[in-house]
């Protein structure tokens, strides 16, 4: 049997058993008894050689939708037959191989799930150009043996993990030890997580072999944040948490609260609100009360404007040189004229009267004056010049 049809025949019967993609299994042939699986040994390795490189990666892609939750390790396994060559970091950071992703590994316990959590697994996700991100949860129980009890539970802490953007896929009940077998199992690349030796399970660093056989990629931790923080805090104000639970609509014993405490938290919470009620009435007090203040100062304001326009108009009547003086004086000044009008002149040109004007008789007190006259001459002489007068007059 020639070359040609060994090959032809392993691709027929790996059609018939695995459609168009092809394994390494080799099918037993019996035409050469110098080799087990019936192909020469003159060319056993050379056929190999190119059969692996017909043999395509059909290992998962990163996800391009974030419309739905990451997938669970065992419902999309790596089910690719091609071989998984062993890449080195500066391999890696040039994007290569250039047919798959590199898978990069990152487990924890994730309790109480966190930004300090999602930026590791963001930096484990971008380390490399072209990066299939799987991340390890361990189960409650093997927690619960090497670290302590969780807040939340393992099925709260993977649907955690599944809904972060930056997950590929998810790996329930992970071993607390990377194994060998978990890794060539998984088709893992490298293994991310901060660079701070982890002691436990009876070993300075559980990620001692991996740094050794060169697989390790560190992360920055970040500070400020953790699981061990937020449960401080919430031990730290546990009366006011409690108090808050109770007043929800919690029982004391959901809460694990003593029947002394829980009448010692509601009598507090009662105290708490005729306090808030106390604070309420304070500040609308205060609010009336500026509110009245803002009004008596645009009452004052006004008041002052209003008194000083009405000095003001006082003054323009009843000033020293006010309007009102200077009426006062020209009505007493007529009044003066009218009670006293001006005398006529003694000596007027008698042409110069009007005609229709009657001379006045003569005072009879100017006639008492008068002498009587001493002779019957002088008597006929001033009724003379008296009757000359009249004529002159008329």
């Amino acid at each position: 049997m020639t070359k040609e049809n060994i090959i032809w025949l392993q691709r027929e019967q790996q059609r018939g058993h695995h459609g168009e993609k092809y394994s390494l299994a080799m099918p037993v042939l019996t035409t050469d008894a110098e080799s087990e699986t019936g192909i020469p040994k003159s060319f056993s390795n050379e056929l190999l050689s190119e059969t692996m490189e017909e043999i395509e990666h059909t290992c998962p892609q990163p996800r391009l939708t974030l419309a739905a939750p990451a997938p669970f390790a065992d419902e999309i396994s790596c089910q690719c037959q091609a071989p998984h060559e062993k890449l080195t970091i500066s391999q890696a950071h040039l994007g290569t191989p250039v047919d798959r992703p590199v898978r990069v590994y990152a487990d924890g316990i994730f309790d109480l799930f966190h930004s300090g959590h999602a930026r590791a697994l963001m930096q484990a996700k971008t380390l490399f150009p072209n990066s299939y991100l799987l991340v390890g949860v361990c189960s409650d129980d093997l927690t619960h043996k090497f670290k302590g009890f969780t807040v939340m539970n393992e099925t709260e802490r993977y649907e955690a993990l599944r809904h972060c953007r930056y997950v590929d896929e998810v790996i329930r009940d992970a071993p607390w030890t990377l194994t060998p077998e978990f890794l060539e199992k998984h088709k893992i690349d490298f293994v991310a997580h901060d660079d701070i030796p982890y002691s436990s399970a009876g070993s300075d660093d559980v990620y001692k072999h991996i740094k050794e056989a060169g697989m390790f990629v560190p992360t920055q931790r970040t500070e400020g944040i953790s699981t061990s923080d937020i449960i401080t805090r919430i031990v730290r104000d546990y009366d006011v948490y409690a108090r808050r639970n109770l007043q929800r609509g919690y029982t004391a014993k959901e809460l694990n609260v003593s029947f002394i405490n829980e009448k010692k938290y509601r009598f507090q919470n009662q105290v708490d609100k005729m306090k808030e009620k106390v604070k309420n009435v304070e500040e609308k007090s205060k609010e009336f009360v500026n509110k009245v203040e803002e009004k008596s100062h645009d009452l004052i304001q006004k008041w002052e404007e209003k008194s000083r326009e009405f000095i003001g108009n006082f003054l323009e009547l009843f000033g020293p040189d006010g309007a009102w003086k200077q009426m006062f004086q020209e009505r007493s000044g007529r009044m003066l004229q009218a009670l006293s009008p001006r005398q006529s002149p003694t000596s007027s040109p008698t042409r110069g009267r009007s005609p229709s004007r009657s001379p006045s008789p003569p005072s009879p007190w100017l006639f008492n004056k008068a002498s009587p006259p001493t002779s019957p001459k002088a008597a006929s002489a001033s009724v003379s010049s008296m009757s000359e007068g009249d004529e002159d007059e008329k």
